[in-house]
């Protein structure tokens, strides 16, 4: 789904392109086919796909006269489709909660097993009621990235977070949440820090 709304926004937005979906598809395919032994588990398979279709869009798009906007207009092919969805979806299980601080770091705890896998390393510097973070001390997307020597497009990945991240209401959701940097921005890290304020719901 984030593929596709990648790339029909990306066609969207350039409709100077000729035959640009095809294109994207192709090069996509051709990555993927390159770069099998990238994946180490099921997880691994979707993030490898989803790095790739973003090194494609990236390779394709290169030679265009503008290409030093060809960065800020992948980003926003890259985020914006899908945040209408994210944003909602993480609010409503916010809304739900009697606890939204316990929701929210389960959320996080559920994604680092199944959707991240064993790409990624993560540290637990605090885990307790009041505290949770998840430091991420290396980074799939990046590692992949950085092998094809396309490290600067890391931060797509990281401004794609802002979607679930602006759905957070501290006032209303009793938490806060700050990531004061990341791998792909030139971190050492990527810190996922949530800290309750305000007790749960009754």
């Amino acid at each position: 789904m984030t593929i596709g709304a990648f790339f029909d926004a990306l066609v969207a937005a350039l409709p100077d392109e000729d035959d640009l979906a095809d294109r994207l598809s192709r090069r996509h395919q051709q990555l993927l086919a390159d770069q099998e032994h990238r994946v180490i588990d099921e997880p691994s398979r979707h993030n490898l796909s989803l790095t790739l279709a973003v090194l494609a869009a990236y390779h394709e798009l290169a030679t265009r006269p503008d290409a030093d906007q060809l960065i800020p207009l992948l980003t926003r092919a890259f985020i914006e489709p899908m945040e209408p969805f994210v944003r909602a979806a993480t609010r409503a299980a916010l809304d739900a909660a009697t606890d939204p601080f316990a929701t929210m770091t389960g959320i996080s705890k559920d994604r680092e097993r199944d959707a991240f896998g064993a790409g990624f390393d993560f540290s637990h510097p605090d885990d307790d009621q009041d505290r949770y973070t998840a430091e991420v001390t290396r980074c799939y997307y990046h590692d992949t990235l950085a092998a094809n020597r396309a490290g600067q497009l890391t931060p797509i990945f990281c401004a794609f977070d802002a979607n679930w991240i602006n759905a957070i209401d501290p006032d209303r959701d009793g938490f806060t949440f700050e990531r004061p940097t990341t791998i792909g921005t030139g971190g050492t890290t990527c810190p996922f820090r949530f800290r309750r304020t305000n007790r749960p719901r009754t």
